[in-house]
């Protein structure tokens, strides 16, 4: 496994980790809820739990791939095995919710770029070095 592929994992958890806490912790000020293309209050309140909801996904996803990162550098080849297989599985997740989304929307291209490019290249590199 590449010092790539566990440093693009490492970025696409931390990012999905800050995720987490726009739309779990932060989601009702108004400089957060209008990064999500929300308008007012009232639009906020009406989407916060699944905002709440949401969040907690991306932290999932997040602590997936770190405990992946983290098992890969535990140095035994059953905790590497281990490690890649959470991590193929974490950073998948991410790529598929970045097409998700783009599926959904094409005007979240920038959102798209941010969720999906930095597990992509951990599952590219995690290739690479199989």
């Amino acid at each position: 496994m590449t010092a790539l592929a566990l440093a693009a994992a490492t970025v696409a958890a931390l990012i999905h980790v800050l995720f987490f806490g726009l739309e779990s912790l932060w989601f009702r000020h108004p400089r957060v809820y209008r990064r999500f293309q929300i308008n007012s209050a009232e639009e906020a309140a009406a989407v916060r739990a699944f905002a709440f909801n949401q969040g907690f996904y991306n932290l999932f996803l997040a602590l997936g791939a770190l405990t992946g990162v983290v098992l890969v550098a535990g140095g035994s080849a059953d905790m590497n095995t281990a490690g890649h297989a959470v991590l193929i599985f974490a950073c998948a997740c991410m790529v598929g919710a970045g097409m998700v989304l783009l599926a959904t929307s094409r005007e979240m291209i920038r959102a798209v770029l941010i969720q999906a490019v930095p597990p992509a290249l951990a599952l590219l590199a995690l290739g690479l070095a199989g």
